[in-house]
C-alpha cells in the first residue's frame, strides 16, 4: 500500500510539474504581450504566487522522504522471510511427498487393473449365463412342441429367447456350446423354426376357434402372437376377427326390417347405425386393456384403424339404404325448384286499391293458396323435419363415436392432470365414413334445414293473426295480457328455437357453422323485412286528412308490429343465454324436455366450444342490430305522425288565459273576485299542471298500455326531447311579458309539468328539462345569486345547459315592478 501510494503521489506530483511548466509558459507569453507597467506587475505578482507553491509542495516532498525510507526497509525485510520460507516449502515437497505419490500412483494403477479384469471375468460370466440360458429355451422350445404339445410353455421359451442379445445367438460360442445331439442346428435357425412353426399354428387354431364361436379359444391364442415376436400378426388376425363379428352384426340389424313396416316406422337407419358404433365401442372398451396388457400400450389403436375400415363399409351401407329409402335426393331437388311464393309476392309492389297481402281466409288469400297448392303438395314440411330429426341423431352418434375414438387414440391418455386438447384421429379424418357423413348428412342436413326454416317463416305469416279486440280507449279494457304481438313472432321464435336445438344437438361444428349463419339471413331478410313492408305498406299511421290523427286501427296495427320487433329480440337473447351459458344445458333430441351437456361438453374438440358460442352471439348481435334500427325508424314515424300534431294544442291548452304579468296585487283582487263566485279556473296554483296532465295522459295511456316497456321508453324518451324544445320556446316568448312574481309561477308551472312527464319512476327524463328549469332558475335569482353566476365561469359548480348569452338573456326577461 506503500507503494501503490507513492506511485499514486509520484503520479501526481507529475502532472503538476506539467501543469505547472504550462502556466509558466502562458505566463512569459503573458509578459511578452505585455504593453503597460500594470500589466508587468500583474504578471509579476502572478509569478510570485506560483514559486509560493511549488516551494511549499517541495517542503511537503522532503518531509516525507523518511516515511518512505522506513517503508521500504520494512519491504525489504518481508522479502528475506518470504526466500526462507520459499526453501523450506521445496525441501519439504521434495523429501516426503514424492514417496506418497508414488506410492498412490502404483496402488491406482493396481486397482484399475483389478478393476478390468473383475469386468472381464464378469462380462464372461454374463455370456456363459445368457449361452446357457439360450440353450435351455431352444431344449425347451423343442421339447415343449414334442410330445406334450405344451404351445404356452413353448411360447414362453421364445419370449425368453428374444431377450438375449443378437450378437450372443448368433456368436460362435453359442453356435459351438448351444447344439446337440437332438437339436443340431444352430440357435438361431431352431428358434427362427420353432417361431415361424407356431405362428402357423396358432392362426390356423385361432381361425378354427373364430369359426366355432369358441371365444376363450380365440383368447388364448390371441394372447400367444406377441410371445413368438409375432405381434402384427396376431394384431391383423384379431382385427380380421373382429371385423367379421362387426360385419355380420349390421349386416343383421339391417336385415332386421326387412318385414313388415319397421324400416318406415321410426328411426331405423339412425338405430342401425347407432348399434353399429355402440359394438365397435364395446369391442374397443373391452378388449382394450387386453391387447395393451399382452401387446404394449398403443397397440390397439392398430385394431381401431382395422375397426374403422370395417365402419366405413357398413356405415357406408346404412346411409345409402337410408338414402334410398327415405329419397334424399328427390326431397334435395324438390326443395331447391320451392319458389316460395307467398313471400316473393308479399316483397312485391302493392296494386292500386289494395291494402296489403290477403290473409288466407279472405277471398284474395284463397285465390292465391289455390294458386300454390301444387306447389305445397311438392313438399311435405312433416316428412322434411323427420328427415331432419333423423339425421340429427346419425350426426349425433357419429360426434360420440368420433369423440370415443379420439379419446382412445389420444397419446398419454393416463395423463388427466393437464390433458391436450382433444383432436380428430387421422384415421377418422381421412375415413371414407367421415366423407360419406359430410356428404350424404351434413350437407343435406344444412340444405333442409334452410328451407325447413324459410318455409316455417312463410307458413307463420299466411297463418298470422293479430290479437283481438285491441283499442286506444282507455276505459276499454284489454282482452289479454302485454306484450301484444301478431302469432307469427311465437311461431317463428320456437321454429328458431329448435332449429338450434337440432343444429346443437348434432354436436358438428361444420352444421352450425352453416345452419346459424343461415337462420340470421332469413330472420333479417324475410322475418325483420316482412314486418318492414307491413309498417311501410299495410299499417303506416297516415292521417286521412291534413292536420289530422291516423286511423284508430292504423295506429293499432302499427304498434303491434314494432311490438313484434322488440318481444323478437327478447326471444332470441334469451334462446342464445340459455345455450351459451356453461351453467346452463340445452334440451336433447330425444325429448322435448330432457336436459343434456351444455356446449363445452357437445363440443369438446380443440377450440370447437369458442367458435360456436362466437357464432351464436354474432346471431344474436345481428338480429338486435337490424331490429333496433328498424324500431328508432317506427318509432320516430309513430312519434310524427301520432304524438308530435298533439304536443303544441296540449300545452297550448294548459297555458290557456294564463298572465305571469299580474301584480301582488291584482292576484288578490282576481282571488277575492273568486271567493266571491267567480270560480276562475286560471287562479288555482296547480291550474297549468292539472290540465297538461289530463291532455298528456289522454295522449299518451293509449299508446302506453299497447306497447312493450321498452318500446314505450325509447317513444317517451324523444317525446321528451321534443316536449322540452316546444316549452323553451314557450318560455321564452315571455319576453318582458313576465314580472318576478309571474317569474315564480312559472317555474312552479314547469316543475309541474316535468313532474307529470316523469311520472312513475322515469327521473332520468328530467335531463330533457335541463334547459328550461335553468332558464327558470335564472330568472328567480336574487341579485347577489346573479353576481355570482356571472362572476363564475362554471356557474359556481353548475353544470349549465346555456351559454353565457342566454344566461343573461334570460335573466332580462323579467319586468322589474314599478314601487
Amino acid at each position: 500500500m506503500a507503494m501503490n501510494g507513492l506511485m499514486n503521489g509520484h503520479r501526481t506530483d507529475v502532472e503538476m510539474q506539467q501543469a505547472d511548466r504550462i502556466k509558466e509558459d502562458l505566463i512569459a507569453a503573458d509578459i511578452f504581450k505585455a504593453s503597460s507597467v500594470a500589466e508587468i506587475q500583474a504578471t509579476l505578482a502572478k509569478l510570485n504566487n506560483q514559486e509560493a507553491s511549488v516551494t511549499a509542495r517541495l517542503d511537503s516532498l522532503i518531509a516525507s522522504q523518511k516515511d518512505l525510507s522506513r517503508e521500504l526497509g520494512r519491504l525489504d525485510l518481508l522479502r528475506a522471510h518470504l526466500g526462507s520460507q520459499a526453501v523450506t516449502t521445496r525441501a519439504i515437497s521434495n523429501g516426503m511427498l514424492s514417496n506418497a505419490a508414488s506410492t498412490a500412483n502404483r496402488i491406482s494403477s493396481s486397482v484399475k487393473k483389478l478393476d478390468l479384469e473383475q469386468s472381464r471375468v464378469k462380462a464372461t460370466l454374463d455370456v456363459v449365463e445368457q449361452v446357457a440360458e439360450l440353450k435351455a429355451c431352444v431344449l425347451g422350445v423343442t421339447g415343449s412342441m414334442g410330445a406334450p404339445q405344451d404351445w404356452e410353455t413353448a411360447a414362453s421359451y421364445l419370449n425368453r429367447a428374444s431377450k438375449i442379445p443378437k450378437e450372443i445367438v448368433n456368436g460362435q460360442f453359442a453356435e459351438e456350446v448351444v447344439p446337440t445331439a437332438e437339436v443340431p442346428d444352430p440357435p438361431s435357425v431352431t428358434l427362427d423354426n420353432a417361431s415361424e412353426s407356431l405362428c402357423g399354428l396358432f392362426l390356423r387354431e385361432f381361425e378354427k376357434a373364430a369359426k366355432e364361436g369358441d371365444g376363450a379359444k380365440v383368447t388364448r391364442f390371441f394372447k400367444l402372437f406377441p410371445l413368438i415376436g409375432r405381434s402384427d400378426v396376431g394384431l391383423d388376425v384379431y382385427g380380421r376377427y373382429v371385423c367379421q363379428g362387426v360385419a355380420s352384426r349390421a349386416r343383421a340389424n339391417l336385415n332386421a326390417g326387412t318385414s313388415g313396416n319397421q324400416r318406415n316406422e321410426g328411426f331405423f337407419c339412425a338405430n342401425a347405425l347407432t348399434k353399429l358404433f355402440e359394438h365397435i365401442a364395446q369391442i374397443i372398451d373391452g378388449h382394450g386393456g387386453l391387447v395393451e396388457r399382452h401387446y404394449g400400450v398403443g397397440k390397439m389403436v392398430k385394431v381401431i384403424e382395422r375397426l374403422q375400415l370395417e365402419a366405413d363399409v357398413q356405415g357406408g351401407i346404412i346411409l345409402e339404404t337410408w338414402g334410398e329409402e327415405r329419397n334424399v335426393d328427390r326431397m334435395l331437388t324438390d326443395i331447391k325448384s320451392y319458389a316460395f311464393s307467398f313471400l316473393v309476392q308479399s316483397f312485391l309492389p302493392l296494386p292500386k286499391g289494395s291494402t296489403g297481402t290477403p290473409r288466407a281466409s279472405s277471398p284474395a288469400g284463397r285465390d292465391i293458396a289455390a294458386s300454390r297448392n301444387s306447389e305445397d303438395e311438392g313438399v311435405d314440411m312433416k316428412e322434411v323435419d323427420g328427415i331432419l330429426s333423423e339425421t340429427a341423431v346419425m350426426l349425433g352418434r357419429w360426434s360420440l363415436y368420433s369423440r370415443f375414438l379420439a379419446t382412445n387414440c389420444r397419446p398419454n391418455k393416463e395423463i388427466d392432470d393437464n390433458p391436450p386438447p382433444l383432436l380428430l384421429p387421422p384415421l377418422l379424418i381421412n375415413s371414407n365414413l367421415s366423407k360419406k357423413i359430410s356428404d350424404r348428412l351434413i350437407d343435406p342436413f344444412n340444405a333442409m334445414t334452410t328451407f325447413f326454416f324459410r318455409r316455417s317463416v312463410e307458413k307463420s305469416f299466411q297463418l298470422d293473426e293479430p290479437p283481438p279486440d285491441l283499442s286506444l280507449n282507455p276505459t276499454k279494457p284489454l282482452p289479454s295480457n302485454p306484450p301484444y304481438i301478431t302469432s307469427a313472432v311465437d311461431d317463428v321464435m320456437y321454429i328458431v328455437n329448435k332449429v338450434l336445438q337440432r343444429s346443437l344437438a348434432t354436436s358438428q361444428r361444420a352444421v352450425v357453422s352453416g345452419v346459424v349463419p343461415t337462420l340470421a339471413r332469413v330472420l333479417g331478410s324475410d322475418f325483420i323485412g316482412m314486418i318492414q313492408r307491413k309498417l311501410r305498406d299495410e299499417s303506416y299511421p297516415k292521417p286521412v286528412i291534413q292536420g289530422g290523427l291516423p286511423p284508430e286501427d292504423k295506429i293499432i296495427a302499427f304498434l303491434v308490429l314494432v311490438n313484434n320487433l322488440d318481444v323478437a329480440t327478447d326471444y332470441i337473447k334469451r334462446i342464445i343465454s340459455t345455450r351459451v351459458d356453461s351453467s346452463t344445458t340445452t334440451p336433447s333430441l330425444d325429448t322435448d324436455e330432457g336436459p343434456s351437456a351444455p356446449i363445452t361438453d357437445l363440443f369438446p374438440f380443440d377450440h370447437d366450444s369458442v367458435f360456436i358460442s362466437t357464432t351464436l352471439k354474432s346471431l344474436e348481435t345481428t338480429f338486435e342490430t337490424k331490429t333496433s334500427e328498424l324500431i328508432t325508424d317506427a318509432l320516430a314515424v309513430a312519434f310524427n305522425n301520432i304524438i308530435r300534431p298533439r304536443l303544441r294544442p296540449i300545452l297550448a291548452d294548459a297555458f290557456r288565459d294564463v298572465d305571469y304579468n299580474l301584480t301582488s296585487a291584482e292576484l288578490a283582487t282576481l282571488a277575492r273576485e273568486d271567493e266571491a263566485g267567480n270560480n276562475n279556473p286560471t287562479l288555482a296554483d296547480d291550474a297549468v299542471r292539472r290540465r297538461f296532465g289530463n291532455g298528456w295522459d289522454a295522449l299518451t295511456t293509449p299508446l302506453k298500455r299497447l306497447l312493450t316497456e321498452r318500446n314505450w321508453e325509447r317513444l317517451l324518451t324523444s317525446t321528451c326531447n321534443s316536449l322540452a324544445k316546444v316549452i323553451e320556446k314557450r318560455i321564452w316568448g315571455f319576453h318582458e311579458r313576465i314580472n318576478e312574481l309571474g317569474a315564480v309561477r312559472l317555474e312552479r308551472d314547469v316543475a309541474g309539468i316535468v313532474g307529470v312527464v316523469v311520472r312513475g319512476g322515469k327521473y332520468g327524463l328530467r335531463d330533457a328539462f335541463l334547459r328550461c328549469t335553468q332558464i327558470c332558475l335564472i330568472m328567480n335569482m336574487e341579485e347577489e345569486e346573479w353576481e355570482e353566476v356571472k362572476a363564475e365561469a362554471e356557474g359556481g359548480g353548475i353544470v349549465w345547459r346555456l351559454d353565457p348569452d342566454e344566461r343573461s338573456r334570460a335573466r332580462g326577461m323579467v319586468l322589474e315592478e314599478e314601487n
